[in-house]
């Protein structure tokens, strides 16, 4: 805060304020005398004390909470618009070995999906080239933050000296942050749901890749926010079309009359990063 002659203060938005603040009470309240009662859980700030933040009873707040922090930073940092990137943890980077295989099938699918590694950088690449023309404030790449697809995304963003968002989850396994995510913009969140929400809040384009349960989970909440208008229909785009038509049939259930016949034509399919770029760029050529 700036000092004002009095003695006040104002904050960093230029509102005058002239109450302590709560970081400066933090620091007094830590440096009181250690006395049984100043000990005493009871004693401590609810602001600061965890083991209350994390009742059961505080849930929505705790809800809000994973809610406001990404959004204050992405809006500080001046992000408007992303691009999200969505694939498999498990799928190598070109050269390596599948350490997720658990048999000798897995591992030979896993290690020729490696192309879709290479393809998830290089569109990453494209869409931050077309980012820095907006000093990285629009097409900012967004990833779950972990390794595989999620890795390549952050990794093309990197190669071209551009920032990028991950949108970590604590999880048993997989989701430590990648070693090319931001460090200012990296995340991690308690609530699946949430985390959902920082993903499209900002979406322009949604890029899918070979994956599992997650990316399908994922991949189905963007579509059906689309599909039932409750989100903008932007591009959403499969890469691997001959991957996704072998595990959902689409046509199928339109000709079973689940989905409407124009609902299959909210999905592009590509195999290539610049197939994909095209879509994006056509897509907006007549919007911005």
């Amino acid at each position: 805060m700036a000092k004002g002659r009095n003695g006040g203060s104002r904050r960093k938005d230029g509102v005058w304020d002239p109450l302590k603040s709560s970081s400066t009470d933090r620091q007094r309240a830590e440096a009181v005398p250690k006395t049984p009662q100043t000990m005493s859980p009871a004693y401590r700030l609810a602001y600061v004390d965890e083991d209350f933040l994390c009742r059961e009873e505080l849930r929505p707040i705790r809800l809000q909470l994973e809610l406001m922090k990404p959004e204050m930073m992405l809006t500080e940092r001046g992000i408007k618009s992303t691009v999200v990137m969505f694939g498999g943890a498990r799928i190598p980077a070109p050269g390596q070995s599948a350490w997720a295989a658990r048999n000798d099938i897995q591992r030979v699918n896993l290690e020729a999906a490696s192309v879709y590694y290479d393809e998830a950088r290089k569109f990453a690449r494209l869409c931050s080239k077309y980012s820095a023309t907006f000093n990285f404030h629009e097409y900012v790449i967004v990833t779950g933050g972990g390794p595989g697809v999620m890795e390549a995304g952050n990794r093309g963003a990197a190669d071209e000296g551009a920032p990028s968002i991950g949108l970590n989850i604590v999880l048993p396994h997989e989701q430590a942050p990648n070693a090319y995510v931001t460090p200012e913009l990296s995340f991690n969140f308690h609530y699946f749901a949430i985390r959902k929400m920082h993903f499209m809040v900002r979406a322009k384009a949604i890029a899918v890749f070979p994956g599992g349960f997650g990316t399908l989970d994922e991949f189905f909440e963007c579509l059906t926010l689309i599909q039932t208008g409750r989100m903008e229909r932007l591009p959403l785009i499969l890469f691997g079309e001959t991957f996704w038509r072998s595990i959902i049939n689409f046509e199928a259930l339109a000709e079973f009359g689940t989905i409407a016949p124009d609902d299959v034509k909210l999905i592009s399919f590509v195999d290539t990063a610049e197939a994909a770029w095209k879509i994006v760029q056509d897509f907006y050529e007549h919007r911005e």
